[in-house]
Formats: structure tokens, sequence, C-alpha cells
């Protein structure tokens, strides 16, 4: 009996897709967190800020990137607004990075799955 050939999944289309869609999905989460804690400051809303911006800071702090960002905000050298753009970037490519990480393993692993498949 043949084999059917195996449908090619596009997959750095999805891994873009996905990336995307996360990007956007944080983006507007912060921007909203953002708007509310402007808006009607509270407790949990900072807490929540600080949350989000725990995972760039991180990147930058492994990078050595968040002493000179540090003091260049609190030397008044960049504003507040380049700051937040700085840590969204930086999130933005860490959602990418993680996606095509785990494209390329999910797409490794069904290589060997269909290698193995077809030696049978």
């Amino acid at each position: 009996m043949p084999s059917s050939p195996t449908p090619h999944l596009p997959l750095m289309r999805i891994m873009g897709g996905n990336a995307f869609l996360l990007s956007i999905i944080y983006l507007v989460v912060g921007l909203g967190v953002e708007v509310a804690w402007r808006v009607r400051p509270s407790l949990f809303l900072q807490r929540l800020s600080l949350s989000l911006d725990a995972l760039p800071a991180r990147a930058l702090e492994l990078t050595g990137l968040v002493v000179p960002l540090r003091d260049a905000y609190l030397a008044g050298r960049i504003s507040e607004s380049v700051l937040r753009l700085v840590f969204g970037a930086t999130t933005v490519c860490i959602i990418y990075g993680l996606a095509v990480g785990v494209g390329l393993v999910m797409g490794t692993l069904r290589g060997l799955l269909l290698y193995r498949a077809s030696r049978r």
C-alpha cells in the first residue's frame, strides 16, 4: 500500500502568527493596565504592571542593559515612554524567540517521527 504524502505544514508561518498574536495580546494588556493605573491608581494595578515588566526587566538585566537604561531614565536622558517602548520591544523579541525555539523543537520532533514511520 503506497503511503500518501504528508501534508506540508508552513511551520514558520504558524510560528510567526502565534508570536504575533501573543505579542499583540501582551502589549494590549500592558497598555490597558497602564491606562487603568493612570486613571484609577490601585495597588493591584501597580503590582500587575510590575509583573508585566518583570520578564523584559530580567532579560535586559541578563544582557547588561538594565543599568544603563535605569541610569539614563533617572538622569532624564530618556522618558518613561521610551523606557516603555524598550520594555515592549524586548518582550516582543522574547516572544518571537520562544516561538521560533518551540517551533524548531516541534518541527524536529515531527521530522524524526515521520522519518521513523517511513522506515517501517
